[in-house]
């Protein structure tokens, strides 16, 4: 697998690993966080004009799971495709399952060039599936990886059976809130472990009571460097454009968005669209209430396997 090390001479506006010492400590937190999921079948690195994309495969080779159309997640930023740890032994019982390590973000990929612009994000996006020889996904992404995959149904939708979005960036502008609750969760990391349990319920944030996430985050901020502005959100006239079946899960408590309002908003612009609220939660239902979550995106999956395009707006 290519390696970017701290000798190599990189650009100011993607992001880097402090040291090679830190870069290392970091992938064996992650490690330990991929082993409470399913093992992957396989790991692959595709190469983009935007860098290398690491890519773990879940599933078995049974022909009648490789036959349906496969799942493709994108995590939020700051973090790795281990955050998926709660939901791939479930999603790939059901269909093959392909996690992304997102360039510009700590994890296995190499970033060269900058993707946070939508046309690069889209176009990054594009080459790594082309790259995995996927003709048709369902495309699931969560916070970050959420806007990601809603400029892709925006942008670059040729390849996608259905796109789910999991309390999403690009739905408004991130605002102070979401911060200072991203700042205080860092902070409970170093809280006293008795104390943690508190303030996870508090924050909303399972990082603070599973150990090897916590591990992870605190080793993610440590060792690598982001360099990248939060994304826009999408207009209203953009968002109409959207033609993939869509679905929206919000947690109740989310800082990042308002669901009330994202619920009556996107599927009064986006034909079709599902949209629906997830009780007790935060910014990650998929997580904290990973079963349910589960079950939600694959009946959801399934549904949109069997319908029909939805027809253009006059």
């Amino acid at each position: 697998m290519p390696k970017s090390t701290t000798r190599e001479r990189v650009r100011p506006d993607v992001g880097r690993y402090v040291s090679d010492a830190l870069r290392e400590r970091y992938f064996a937190a992650c490690d330990a966080l991929y082993a409470l999921g399913a093992p992957a079948a396989a790991e692959q690195d595709v190469e983009t004009s935007f860098g290398t994309t690491h890519v773990y495969r879940y599933g078995s080779d049974d022909p009648a799971l490789s036959s349906r159309t496969p799942v493709v997640l994108v995590h939020g930023a700051g973090s790795c495709s281990a955050m998926w740890y709660p939901n791939t032994a479930a999603l790939s019982s059901e269909r093959t399952v392909y996690a992304i390590d997102t360039p510009g973000d700590p994890g296995r990929s190499v970033q060269r060039e900058p993707i946070h612009q939508p046309e690069r994000a889209a176009q990054w996006l594009e080459e790594t599936l082309a790259g995995l020889g996927l003709d048709r996904v369902h495309l699931v992404g969560s916070s970050y990886g959420g806007w990601l995959a809603l400029n892709q149904a925006h942008l670059r939708p040729g390849r996608l059976a259905s796109v789910t979005l999991l309390d999403p960036g690009g739905l408004e502008k991130v605002g102070l809130r979401f911060f200072v609750w991203i700042f205080a969760s860092l902070f409970a990391t170093s809280a006293p472990k008795a104390l943690r349990p508190r303030l996870a319920a508090w924050l909303e944030q399972p990082v603070l009571v599973v150990p090897e996430l916590r591990a992870m985050a605190r080793a993610s901020v440590r060792a690598y460097r982001i360099r990248r502005p939060a994304p826009l959100p999408l207009s209203d006239a953009e968002l109409s454009t959207v033609r993939t079946p869509l679905y929206l899960l919000l947690g109740r408590r989310s800082l990042l968005v308002h669901p009330k309002r994202q619920v009556e908003r996107v599927p009064r612009l986006i034909p079709g669209a599902r949209a629906e609220i997830v009780s007790h939660t935060g910014h990650g239902p998929q997580i904290d209430h990973a079963d349910e979550v589960n079950r939600r995106m694959l009946a959801f999956m399934e549904s949109a396997g069997s319908q029909h395009p939805v027809p253009e707006r006059p």
